[in-house]
């Protein structure tokens, strides 16, 4: 057991390993605020790996020595909460530099990952550069989430990386994880994991971008009951909980948006949002979801990811570096938006590209457990063959 301190959390802590969002019974009071519930996903799963008797949060929006002097004599280790931390137009809180530098604990980097601009090479600020050799220096391993990052960190002279790609895939400590699909026509219950906001930045082609995302959804939502599943946007939201001004407010604000009134929505989209929006600020529920899915896929990372962590099929559809990154970490069927090829199903309701997952998925379960042990940390990941143990006992 431990006491340990978590970097830039997400969320708040209930029942020692459960997240939701801050204040999250106040839906007024976070209605115009946008958050990503992805990142409360991989924060809710990091705890759910660790073995620790006290959580707090070290404090890196400004120096204090005090504070620091209290986390090296009190605690155990630092974790940085995974998430894209690496690239160019991050701006790190103004104490990170010296916290770190002062700290005389393990500081561990958990599921990093780098992001690559639409073109060009990804330049890091000086800044950048600084603080992630002082994570490098201050554990055996950064975790990264997969060979881009890696790649990138190489380039700065970072070579104590080990891939082990995002703590939500192991978040029910199942070393023997699979995806068995079932057939086809017995598939009912849809979620689809939707992203409307794109930027120039990362994404080539805005346009194809939102008419083949707009599509998508259409084309599944005929075939299946479906749900549309958001990660906190704030217009989308407003549909859902807000107040009768609210919702006409976030319906104008949708629909005078030029990208989206000209390239994604249009009579049925509209209907689809008046019908079928689903959010929660509560990870748990978003897991209670999945598993009752048949299926879910689409554009979020994280959301994907929750359904395969709980045996549910999903495929990825990567439109920039970081989704396409971890598609290939964990070798989950990926359709790449920009293929110019549509997206057809039935090519991917194949067993054998979802068994190319399951080795993987059992590959990766070892290299983040590994990546634990190797820095010392306390965690309740069993190995397969205590697993095994574990249930010849019980029988």
């Amino acid at each position: 057991m431990a006491n340990i301190l978590v970097m830039i959390p997400s969320g708040e802590v209930y029942d020692h390993d459960c997240v939701r969002w801050y204040n999250h019974s106040d839906i007024q009071g976070s209605i115009n605020h946008y958050h990503n519930i992805g990142d409360a996903f991989v924060y809710d799963s990091s705890l759910k790996l660790l073995t620790y008797d006290r959580l707090d949060v070290v404090e890196i929006r400004e120096f204090k020595q005090e504070l620091v002097d209290r986390a090296n004599a009190e605690y155990d280790y630092v974790f940085l909460r995974g998430s894209n931390y690496i690239h160019d137009s991050i701006n790190w809180p103004a104490g990170t530099e010296k916290v770190l530098s002062k700290l005389r604990i393990p500081v561990i980097a958990f599921g990093v990952g780098a992001q690559a601009p639409a073109t060009g090479k990804l330049e890091l600020s000086e800044e950048s550069k600084r603080i992630w050799r002082m994570f490098a220096d201050k554990s055996t391993s950064i975790g990264v989430r997969g060979t881009y990052t890696a790649e990138v960190l190489w380039d700065l002279g970072i070579k104590n990386t080990r891939i082990v790609g995002c703590p939500t895939a192991f978040r029910n400590r199942d070393p023997e994880l699979r995806i068995d699909l079932p057939a086809l026509d017995s598939v009912r219950k849809v979620g689809i994991t939707m992203r409307r906001e794109v930027s120039r930045h990362y994404s080539p082609d805005v346009r194809t971008y939102l008419e083949r995302h707009r599509d998508f959804v259409k084309d599944m939502s005929r075939r299946f009951d479906t749900v549309l599943m958001m990660q906190g946007e704030v217009e989308e939201k407003k549909l859902m909980w807000g107040t009768e001004e609210q919702k006409a407010e976030a319906w104008k604000q949708l629909h005078d948006s030029d990208w989206l009134k000209n390239w994604y929505f249009d009579e049925e989209m509209d209907e689809l949002y008046r019908s079928r929006l689903w959010y929660s600020d509560v990870v748990s529920d978003y897991e209670n979801l999945v598993r009752s899915k048949d299926l879910v896929l689409g554009y979020r990372l994280h959301g994907n990811l929750m359904a395969l962590s709980n045996g549910t099929p999903s495929v990825y559809f990567s439109y920039d570096s970081r989704t396409a990154e971890f598609a290939e970490t964990l070798a989950i069927p990926c359709h790449n938006v920009y293929s110019g090829k549509p997206f057809v199903l039935e090519e991917y309701w194949e067993q054998s590209r979802f068994e190319a997952f399951n080795r993987t998925y059992y590959a990766r379960y070892r290299d983040m457990r590994e990546f634990l042990d190797e820095n010392y940390i306390p965690h309740r990941m069993p190995s397969p063959t205590a697993r095994k143990a574990a249930e010849r006992k019980a029988a």
